[in-house]
Parts: structure tokens; sequence; C-alpha cells
């Protein structure tokens, strides 16, 4: 028995089979047209690309593992979360989806904080409103295309279109809906006040499902367009993050993921919908049935190290085979802890965790003529680590309990991220065999909907094991610890400079 997972990405749609004990059977993606920008902060993309990726990955992961359409017993689903899709009366898409990244909504986030009031959006939605959230773009565009929105029969997320052109059913789990600032994520329902408040009919929403609960089965046109076989079941499935987490085994409360990619993200299981009053952190459901997450961003992580690289040491880029980021990390490795006083702030692109500052700004502070490119190297990696711990402290303000840590994304292919991460954090920190990302997460969710495995715990329990464990160095801990609280000096010291 096989199950299939697939992940609606932003640069692609990415299809993966597992067996029954979470090995890789089969693994393809597809590439989406890249998003369109057609003014400053604004990201779109066509629906129907997805359609045409995932139909496309899908035959690539059956022919890659020669599968037949029978061997698959289930298909889960993961996407880009927060993507704004809307259908009309014949479900034609009405106007590209605004995806994740698109940030045109200030207005509609001001006017929401204005008519509801800010503190009360948190204690309704567990979230502020930003505008990265779903609502605020539908509201952008009954605002200032009235003639689209008045066409719109139907709405949902990019991966629930997706699954809407595989099985004819209108469906979205407790996770994705969680960013779309309509979910009462406390409760696991739409929030009527939220919904009454803007004038959005609920009729306009899919029906909600727990991550693993079968919400379709695939149809003749699915069947078609894809070569799996029709009326295979499939699940609800769940955000990228959620099933991310789901594929590392971070499930029950108390288990904890730090992921360095280009952002980095901290995503503590929660059995409670624990909530930050100053909305620095988000609050979702998780994929797994009654259970929550709390989750912080920084938003300039792996590409701090990537800015460096390609601005500041190009010239390690040449033809010796030798990967540029081995190198600088090799002189980074050289340095001691603490990077001799040199401090970074990671804020490239703004922050998120834990100054909610789209005007805050790196720096590099302390710098003198002793220090050398791989100082600058290792307080990168620091920083980066730093922000991450900014979500930690929150955490334990929250009484948000973290007994193990896993890490994933590029960081954690470093020994040397591993190692500062260990220490920055305080204690052992694990990576997993199998870091596959969201489509993994997806395919386990497929197994718990297939009777594959009973639950998602006992999935995890089966599947994701651990490969390696790093232990924190007590020396390095207690220089860490000093470099942190200078760190956290640096935003406040610097703020007014950047008119913040």
């Amino acid at each position: 028995m096989y199950v299939l997972g697939i992940d609606v990405g932003t640069g692609g749609t990415r299809a993966l089979v597992i067996d029954q004990q979470g090995k890789v059977i089969a693994a393809a993606t597809e590439e989406h047209a890249p998003f369109a920008s057609p003014k400053i902060g604004w990201a779109e993309q066509d629906p129907q690309d997805w359609w045409r990726a995932a139909g496309i990955a899908v035959k690539k992961a059956l022919t890659q593992g020669k599968l037949q359409p029978e061997d698959i017993a289930c298909v889960g689903f993961s996407g880009q979360m927060h993507g704004a899709v809307m259908l009309d009366a014949e479900d034609q898409v009405v106007r590209p989806a605004l995806i994740w990244c698109d940030v045109r909504t200030q207005k509609q986030c001001d006017e929401l904080n204005a008519k509801i009031g800010a503190e009360k959006i948190i204690q309704l939605t567990c979230n502020p409103a930003l505008t990265n959230f779903t609502l605020t773009k539908f509201m952008w565009v009954r605002e200032n295309e009235p003639e689209n929105w008045k066409r719109v029969r139907s709405v949902m997320l990019p991966k629930d279109y997706v699954r809407f052109r595989l099985t004819g059913e209108r469906a979205i789990d407790m996770a994705d809906a969680s960013g779309t600032l309509m979910l009462d994520v406390a409760h696991r329902k739409w929030s009527d006040e939220i919904l009454q408040a803007v004038q959005i009919d609920k009729s306009l929403l899919p029906k909600l499902y727990e991550s693993p609960d079968v919400c379709g089965r695939i149809s003749d046109a699915g069947a078609k367009a894809t070569g799996l076989k029709a009326g295979t079941p499939v699940v609800a499935g769940a955000g990228d993050q959620a099933a991310g987490a789901t594929g590392m085994g971070i499930v029950a409360a108390g288990s904890v993921s730090a992921t360095i990619g280009t952002s980095g993200v901290v995503f503590a299981a929660t059995d409670r919908p624990a909530l930050d009053p100053k909305g620095r952190l988000h609050t979702f459901c998780h994929a797994v049935p009654g259970r929550w997450h709390v989750m912080g961003v920084t938003q300039s992580a792996g590409l701090s190290l990537r800015w460096f690289r390609d601005q500041l040491a190009s010239c390690l880029q040449n033809g010796d085979g030798r990967d540029p980021y081995d190198k600088l990390t090799a002189e980074a490795a050289k340095v001691p802890s603490g990077s001799d006083g040199l401090l970074w702030t990671p804020y490239l692109m703004g922050e998120r965790t834990p100054h909610l500052d789209a005007n805050a700004r790196g720096a590099l502070v302390g710098l003198t003529a002793s220090h050398t490119r791989g100082h600058i190297v290792r307080a990168i990696l620091e920083g980066v680590a730093f922000s991450l711990r900014d979500s930690f402290t929150i955490f334990h303000e929250m009484k948000v309990p973290v007994k193990s840590i896993r890490l994933g994304g590029g960081g954690a292919k470093s020994p040397l991220w591993r190692q500062i991460q260990a220490d920055v954090y305080g204690q052992a920190v694990e990576c997993v065999e199998a870091e596959e990302g969201a489509a993994y997460g997806a395919a386990i969710l497929a197994g718990v909907g297939a009777k594959m495995w009973p639950s998602v715990d006992a999935a995890c329990q089966t599947v994701v094991r651990v490969a390696l464990r790093v232990d924190a160095q007590p020396t390095s801990v207690k220089t860490l610890n000093r470099s942190y609280e200078e760190y956290r000096r640096v935003y406040p010291a610097t703020k007014t400079i950047f008119g913040a």
C-alpha cells in the first residue's frame, strides 16, 4: 500500500509517494510560472497553472515509481498558505490569485483594526490583522475590483483549488484556514463575528475538515488529468508549515522545530490554543485533530547568509568545486563563540517575530580592525539563531513547553550552524532521517486517512526517525547567553534611525 502527498508550493508542485514504513518510493516536481508582480508589493499566480503542474508532477512520480493507479490508497495535500482564489458561478477563476507574499493590503488591515479593534481581532482569531492573510486580500478585491467581486461565488486557498479540480469538492483543513483571519482558531470553526463585521457571506467559504479526514474522492476528470484512479479517497491535508512539521514528527506538545530556509520558522506543537496577546507569534490549528501550534517567523534567516555570499563574497564562487557556503562556514568555524563581540541583526526585509516592524533593518554592530570575514560569517550564523531564540523567549512567557528541538531546512545541513543553534537555544537539537518537506507530511496525513496508521501520532512514531543529535556545549552556552542579551539591545538602539 502506498500513499501520495502533493505540495502546491510557490515555485512548483511536488508529488511524493511513500510506503507503510515511510520510505520515499518516488518524488517529482513541476515548476510553476514565475509569479507576477504588476506593482511593488504585489504577487499573483494563475491557479490553473498549479493544476497543470500538479497533473504533470503526479504522472512523473507514478512513472518514476513504476506504480499503477490502483497502487495509491489515498492522496494528501499541502500548499502555500494565505493565497486568495476566487471562482465564479461556473467554477472559473475570476482573477489571478493574490498569494501569501502579496502585501498590498495595509489599508484593509487598518480598516479591520479600526472597525473591530486590534485586540478584539486577536481574541477572535488568535492572530493580528496582517497583509499576508487571506481575508484582507478578499477585501482588497471587493474595494478595488467591484465587478470582479460581484462574480465571486466561492473562495478557497491554493492547495484547495487543486484538490477541487481533482475531486469536485470544496474543502479546507483547520490548519490552512487558520491563516485566513476568518477562523475562530480556538474553537476550530469559522468566526461568525469576523464574517459579519466584514460582510463576507459564509456560503462563499469551503467546508472545514480536520487534516487527516477524507473530504472527497478523485473524479473521472481528476483521474484523467493525473493518472490516478477515480474513486481514490483524498484527505484535507494541511498548510505547508503544519504539514512540514508533521513530516518532522512535531505533533505532540513539547516538540518544537527550528527551520532555516530563506526565512526562519520556529514551530511548537501545543495541546491548547496558546495566545500571544501582542500578536508576535501566529497561533494556528495543527494538522493533528484537537491540537494547535504557535509559530514565530524570522524574515531573513538563510537569506542573510546568501546576501553576504552574493554581495560580499562572490570571489569564493570560483571553479574549484567547493561550495561557497562550505568555504564561508569553514572560516567561521575558526572563530570562537560570540564572534569576539561582533553582532548581526538579520532584518534585511523588516521583521515579524518579535518586532512586527516592516521598517526594521539589518545591522552589523561592533566591528573592529581585528575582525575577519570569518567573524562576520559567524556573527551572521549566530544572529540568525538569536532571532529564532526570540521565539523561544516568547514561548517561555506563554508557558509553551520546549522538550525537544528538531532542525530543518538548509541551516540543518551545516554542522557549524547546527552546533551554534544548540548552543544558542541551550539544549540538544536533533535532525531527522527524511526531511522531505511538506509533501512528506501530506503523505503521512493521507496514510492516516487510508487507515495505514490509526493516528497522526502513530504514523510519526512509525516513519519519523532521528538521524543525529547535537548536544549544547556549556562554555559556548554561557558566552552566547551574554551575546544574546547584547543582541536584544541592538534593535531598540537602531529603531529610531530607520523611521520605525
